[in-house]
């Protein structure tokens, strides 16, 4: 049937900020239905709180609200907008538990809202554990042993009665949150008080564990009509028991003979047919691997992370035909935008294999649980193609930026074969790579399937991999040699570790040989059908696809994974950047390899190459495209990384200078310019050693910032108080040489303000000027910035505009700059400048109403900021202001401490504008997921150094009510200065102690400061890690807790809820 008549005006909830378990996909499939909405000429009200998406752009939809995302926000809005319908399976698990609770609470009904695609019933039956049984009982589909318990008591009854390993999974979660799989009555007891704590309904299923067997996805679609396809189906290469999130996964399967697949096939289309599914739908299998029985794990009735891979993985849209259906149309009468002949009803046939791999965190979480289960840990994730799982699986290696080019650890190196064969138990992110190991030691592919359960399949290929190391490391180097093993996926700088040349000699000998990549385009149809909008990905085969064109064109670098410190935010510049070169006339050309995001759409760039960002794979489609030059400011340190390499073989870096790049981050070349300039910076040294580092902090003074040279999110940054500490830092934290130099420096203590600017070589233009809440010394992502800033005077301002002008011209900065100003004594000084786009850039893009990276492009192109109808200098600040706030995933990561410093922690952030900052910022911490409490006990325990101003925060607290809980030291203070405490016990003291206070849910927000010294900290680490644990906000700044007091008392006096569209904006109040 044709489009529905009665929907006019549709509101669509995103997914909210970015965290582990719910990434990019959702800004990708958001912005996807938007645009798919309007082109049916609808009005698109859209809602969501992260301003680092495309999707909250003001030419996404009509009417953009970044608000939090919870019901009584989104009632205001739909008064306000009296939308018709709602679109809810877009936005992740955020969104589908919205539209429940709109449904629950009446709202739908009393505004007379439609809810569009699936419907209540269907979303009920499938993530209502106990309805989901039924349903499945209904027809005939089988599920494991399972019981639904809302008690510790009822889960140990079923344990009891089936006996372990158990699987715990809370209802109305995502990413497996609060779940686990449990070997015994202790470990039953601590994951079900957890799980029941993290779910919507307090309630969770508990199932008898299938670890072990084969972990099977497919990704179907239906329309109103009952028309049903399968677009994809996955395998995992881990068996069950880890979350597929965390899994490697492989598309199409491999394992599976055609019996099983045609059998699973039919499963998916009967559960999506009974659950009455309108739009896109995951369904989860287990398939015992000895048999062919199977069991449905879970069905999740919206577009997943699955559907991303499953979307790039086959060039089905599958957010687009879901919006498409959503509205009221068949699959018979979308056409598929690929190929522009064929329709959505044709199921994508697949000529090549697709591997993904997730990105995790540990490299910044060192003390982390590495461990993975059935709860998500991976940030991020990155795809790679290929004809085969081999060469596939070494493309994707190099995709993750994880330091290595190949599947090989080089401290593995170093481990007896005894310790190697023992990690093979281990089930971590490392995995592959010790079975690599282990192979290269001799050891059974019979024995590791054994210990590991994964595919012999599987495991034959990562031997192959190993069978051609030897062989050229055995054999001479003959063109056959070579071109097997560019067959295999072997990079260059792996060859030439292997015969001892360096990788672009081994380039020039394979390119003698006329060895170079093919490209072959994904089409979604095995080149059945002619294809409109096609993507590349490279193979060394006969045949190449790409018909170069003799257009002007320009290269943009992608980002890659998303990572903390590096987020979607630099998508949004990427995507922005190609928009604005094609309005200069250009083909665009992307290169990245994250299937999450809205860069790697089919119809983003004129062109999109699916491929690792390494000099390598980039060099290898510049030399077939031959483009103008490429853009590497706004791909985060990915690109910028690979500016130098690339200059150095001859391609041309279009904006800033590799010369400029390199002045930013050199620290001698940047004193220069500093000196020249004459701009101070607090006082600091480059240094080799431990001696060199005591020397330096000798002579700067205690306390110090150390950080290593060249880092991006602040890796291993810490700020030192003692030699001990320092000394501890040099041989732990980072290994200090000749070509990997650490920096020292003094640490002030002062305001921190950020600045993007945008320079043409000639004028500045500075957008905004963003000034932090908490003090410097917490890493710029991870502290709240304000828009415009509240407490500088004007002459501290003035200096900024100075300072920056004198930092981007004497750069010769073309396109972005950032830097971070410290503020102290009305004195100015710059801690850091990164000529290249920041991750503040969306935000202050959205909030000032400059189109920042448009107006960079244009710059880093020739196009002067004069000629673009710009005026330089600072734009007027508005009558609203503007918070971002960061998001953090602790309750993710066991054993990861949650202070804040100069590491990046978070994993997102959000944002709220409002005429009233107090407003502002109280929306940013609710949209933040800060549940600040209206009443209540606060503790607070914090070091010795902060105790006057906690007191002056507790008496706040005290007046507006709340009852102040402390421990010893703090206690006696405040009581000495007036303060009514109740005094808690330590740890140390005995029980009942702080830990059952807050277990017991005694306690409603805890504000507690590091005790300087890493080991003195181990009560305040489990007070902090018991917060996350039971949900309670838990501030370890002390900025933030005076603020979050000053908005609490002016909050008292007024509406909390009110909400403004960013088309609104006004600049008078």
């Amino acid at each position: 049937m044709p489009k529905k008549t009665n929907v006019k005006k549709v509101l669509v909830i995103g997914s909210g900020p970015i965290i582990i378990g719910q990434a990019a996909e959702f800004d990708y499939a958001g912005t996807q239905a938007c645009r798919a909405l309007k082109e049916e000429n609808l009005e698109v009200v859209l809602v969501n709180s992260n301003p680092a998406t495309i999707m909250t752009d003001v030419n996404i939809a009509d009417r953009v609200y970044v608000e939090p995302l919870n019901s009584e926000f989104l009632e205001s809005i739909i008064r306000k907008e009296r939308p018709d319908s709602l679109l809810a399976t877009l936005g992740g698990q955020v969104g589908l538990n919205l539209a429940m609770d709109l449904y629950e609470k009446g709202i739908l009904a009393e505004y007379n809202v439609e809810l569009l695609g699936t419907q209540i019933e269907s979303i009920k039956r499938a993530e209502d554990r106990e309805l989901f049984k039924e349903t499945m009982e209904k027809i005939n589909q089988p599920i494991p042993e399972s019981a639904i318990v809302e008690t510790v008591r009822a889960a140990k009854e079923f344990a009891n009665k089936v006996g372990f390993p158990l699987i715990v999974r809370p209802a109305y979660t995502l990413g497996g949150t609060g779940g686990g799989i449990a070997d015994n009555e202790e470990e039953l007891d601590e994951i079900v008080n957890r799980g029941l704590k993290y779910s919507l309904i307090g309630q969770a299923l508990i199932e008898r564990s299938v670890a072990g067997w084969k972990e099977i996805e497919y990704e179907v679609i239906r329309d109103a009509d009952d028309n049903c396809i399968t677009i994809c189906n996955m395998e995992n290469l881990d068996p069950v028991g880890v979350h597929t999130g965390d899994s490697i996964v492989v598309a199409p399967c491999q394992t599976l003979n055609d019996r099983e697949v045609q059998m699973l096939r039919t499963a998916s289309i009967d559960i999506v047919r009974e659950l009455g599914v309108q739009g896109g739908c995951n369904v989860q299998f287990a398939l015992d691997p000895d048999s062919e029985r199977y069991i449905v794990i879970e069905v999740n009735p919206r577009v997943s992370r699955s559907s991303a891979l499953a979307s790039k993985a086959t060039g089905y849209p599958i957010a687009k035909v879901a919006s498409k259906i959503a509205v009221g149309y068949t699959l018979d009468e979308i056409q598929n935008a690929v190929t522009k002949k064929t329709t959505a009803c044709f199921e994508p046939a697949l000529d090549y294999v697709v591997l993904k791999i997730p990105r995790w965190p540990f490299d910044k979480f060192v003390s982390a649980d590495r461990t993975l289960g059935t709860q998500m840990k991976a940030t991020g994730e990155v795809m790679s193609i290929e004809r085969s799982m081999e060469a596939a699986m070494l493309k994707s290696v190099r995709s993750l930026e994880i330091g290595l080019t190949h599947l090989e650890v080089p401290e593995f190196k170093l481990l007896t074969d005894e310790e190697i064969f023992a990690k093979i138990e281990d089930v971590n992110d490392e995995r592959f790579f010790v079975i690599a190991e282990a192979f290269r030691r001799g050891k059974a592919l019979e024995d590791i399937h054994q210990i590991t359960k994964i595919d012999r399949f599987f495991l034959r290929k990562v031997h192959n991999i190993v069978d051609m190391e030897k062989l050229i490391k055995t054999e001479p180097m003959t063109e056959e040699l070579m071109r097997k093993a560019k067959k295999m996926g072997f990079a260059d700088v792996t060859i030439g570790e292997y015969i001892g040349k360096a990788a672009l000699e081994v380039r020039a000998m394979r390119k003698a040989w006329g060895i170079v990549p093919t490209y072959k385009m994904v089409d979604t149809c095995a080149a059945e059908f002619e294809a409109h909008t096609p993507y590349y990905y490279s193979t060394y085969a006969t045949e190449d696809e790409v018909v170069v064109s003799d257009k002007k064109k320009v290269v943009v670098l992608g980002s890659g994974p998303i990572r903390i410190g590096q987020g979607v935010e630099f998508d949004y510049c990427s995507v922005h950047s190609v928009w604005a070169l094609k309005e200069l006339g250009y083909e665009t050309i992307i290169i990245n390899n994250n299937p999450e995001t809205v860069s790697t759409d089919f119809d983003t760039s004129d062109r999109l190459y699916f491929e690792p960002l390494t000099l390598e794979d980039v060099l290898n489609i510049i030399e077939k495209e031959k483009p103008e030059g490429v853009i590497v400011q706004f791909g985060g340190q990915t690109a910028i990384n690979l500016a130098g390499p690339l200059d150095k073989c001859g391609v041309k870096i279009l904006g800033s200078s590799v010369d400029s790049i390199d002045s930013a981050e050199d620290r001698e070349r940047f004193d220069e310019l500093l000196t020249t300039v004459n701009i101070p910076r607090p006082q600091g040294y480059t240094v080799f050693d431990i001696t060199g580092a005591l020397k330096a902090a000798k002579d700067v003074g205690y306390p110090v910032m150390v950080r290593p040279s060249y880092v991006l999110g602040g890796r291993a940054m810490e700020i030192v108080y003692s030699d001990d500490e320092l000394r501890h830092y040099m041989t732990n934290a980072v290994k200090a040489s000749k070509e990997h130099p650490v920096l020292v420096d003094h640490y002030l203590m002062g305001t921190e303000v950020e600045v993007d600017a945008i320079c043409d070589g000639v004028d500045v233009l500075i957008p905004g000027i963003m000034e932090h809440i908490e003090r410097a010394g917490v890493h710029s992502g991870d502290s709240i910035a304000v828009y415009p800033p509240r407490s500088l005077s004007e002459q501290v301002i003035k200096t900024i505009i100075d300072y920056t002008n004198k930092l981007a011209l004497g750069l010769v900065v073309h396109g972005m700059i950032n830097i971070q100003f410290i503020v102290r004594d009305n004195q100015v000084y710059v801690i850091e400048v990164n000529p290249r786009s920041s991750r503040t850039v969306p935000f202050l893009s959205k909030v000032t109403g400059i189109a920042m990276v448009n107006v960079a492009t244009k710059a880093a192109m020739g196009i002067s900021i004069r000629e673009q109808g710009l005026k330089p200098g600072l734009g007027f600040f508005p009558d609203y202001y503007a918070v971002k706030a960061p998001v953090f995933s602790f309750n993710k990561m066991s054993d990861v401490d949650i202070t804040l410093g100069p590491e990046m922690k978070s994993t997102g952030e959000v944002m709220a504008i409002d005429y009233q900052y107090s407003r502002a910022l109280y929306k940013a911490c609710i949209a933040s997921g800060i549940n600040i409490p209206n009443e209540g006990a606060i503790l607070i325990t914090v070091a010795d150094m902060d105790k006057p101003e906690a007191a002056e925060i507790a008496t706040g607290f005290a007046d507006l009510g709340y009852e102040i809980i402390a421990t010893g030291g703090t206690a006696n203070f405040l009581q000495e200065k007036g303060i009514k405490v109740t005094v808690a016990t330590k740890l140390s003291e005995g029980t009942p102690n702080i830990l059952d206070d807050i277990k017991q849910g005694r306690i409603a927000m805890v504000i507690n400061t590091l005790t300087h010294g890493r080991d003195v900290a181990r009560d305040g680490f489990q007070i902090r890690r018991s917060t996350v644990e039971h949900a309670i906000p838990c501030l370890t700044s002390i900025d933030t807790a005076r603020e979050l007091q000053h908005v609490m008392s002016a909050m008292r006096r007024r509406r909390m809820v009110s909400i403004i569209a960013l088309q609104d904006l006004a600049w008078e109040g």
